[in-house]
């Protein structure tokens, strides 16, 4: 027994070969009917993928997917790029929805947190002049 009563169980991870959409998110829903707990591991909220559950239309980008099972620990590990702006955002739509956030959703303390002044850092490399930088052939 692990500690809190749990038995060791199954594990499976997914893991995507590419960037973009590939249906992760449509496996980790299926798989979570048959896990205690779910975890994301790395991405930030400019991913995400929807699920439909009793009719219902949920949209996630940082929360895992477990959250929509009430039984279902969710995770939010040490790889997530979390903006607080787009967290808060989506816990408070799922809240709206009627879905237990409240301990079933938990985030590690070493997740990675993009904040403000990180957006303008980029809008600004991103609009800055290239330098011009010579290669010769030798």
């Amino acid at each position: 027994m692990i500690r809190g009563g749990t038995s060791r169980g199954r594990t499976a991870v997914i893991v995507g070969a590419q960037w973009g959409d590939e249906g992760k998110g449509k496996i980790v829903d299926v798989l979570t009917q048959t896990f205690s707990v779910v975890a994301r591991y790395a991405g930030g909220h400019n991913a995400g993928h929807t699920v439909i559950i009793n009719g219902k239309k949920f949209i996630l980008q940082l929360v895992p997917g477990g959250i929509l099972r009430p039984e279902c620990t969710s995770v939010i590990g040490n790889g997530v790029v979390i903006d607080p702006l787009a967290f808060l955002k989506e816990v408070a739509s799922l809240r709206a929805a009627g879905v237990k956030v409240d301990g079933n959703l938990f985030v590690s303390n070493r997740a990675q947190v993009i904040l403000p002044y990180h957006r303008m850092m980029e809008l600004g490399s991103e609009n800055a002049p290239l330098p011009c930088i010579w290669v010769l052939a030798t």
